[in-house]
C-alpha cells in the first residue's frame, strides 16, 4: 500500500519522544532549537530517503527479516554518511522537532527536510523500477 504521513504514525513517533523524555527525567513537552538549514543536511535527506527507499523497493522480495535487516543496516549507516543524520521519514521529522536534545531539529527546519524526503522519494521510484527490471542491470 501507499505510505502517507499518517496520525498512527505521527501518534507513534510523538509518544516514543514523550517516552524517552520521561525515561531521561526530562521536561516532556520540548520544541527544539537545533536549527538545521543547510544544503547539505537538506541534499543529505534526499540521499538518505532516496538509499532507504531503493533498499525496501529492491528487497521486497525477499523474507521480511532479511528486509529488516537491510533497513536497520542502512539506516544505522546513513546516519554516519549523511549530513542530516538520515531522519528519512516525516514522522521521525515531527517528532524530532519535540525535542531539544542533540537529535532534534526545529521546528522551522521540519517542513526543508520533509522536501527533501519527498525529493529522495521521488527518485527512488523510477530507480527502483529501473532496476527491479530483469535484464536492465
Amino acid at each position: 500500500h501507499g505510505e502517507k504521513l499518517s496520525d498512527t504514525k505521527i501518534t507513534g513517533a510523538v509518544s516514543g519522544v514523550l517516552t524517552a523524555h520521561a525515561m531521561f527525567g526530562l521536561p516532556l513537552l520540548q520544541s527544539s532549537g537545533h536549527v538545521r538549514e543547510t544544503t547539505g543536511e537538506r541534499l543529505g535527506e534526499v540521499v538518505a530517503t532516496f538509499g532507504l527507499l531503493a533498499i525496501i523497493g529492491l528487497s521486497r522480495r525477499q523474507p521480511a527479516a532479511l528486509v529488516a535487516a537491510l533497513v536497520g543496516s542502512y539506516i544505522g549507516a546513513a546516519y554516519w554518511f549523511t549530513a542530516s543524520t538520515s531522519f528519512a521519514n516525516p514522522a521521525v521529522v515531527v517528532a524530532r522537532s519535540m525535542t531539544d536534545t542533540f537529535a532534534g531539529i526545529a521546528p522551522g527546519s521540519v517542513a526543508g527536510f520533509i522536501a527533501a524526503q519527498v525529493l529522495g522519494a521521488i527518485a527512488a521510484v523510477p530507480f527502483v523500477r529501473l532496476m527491479g527490471q530483469p535484464g536492465t542491470r
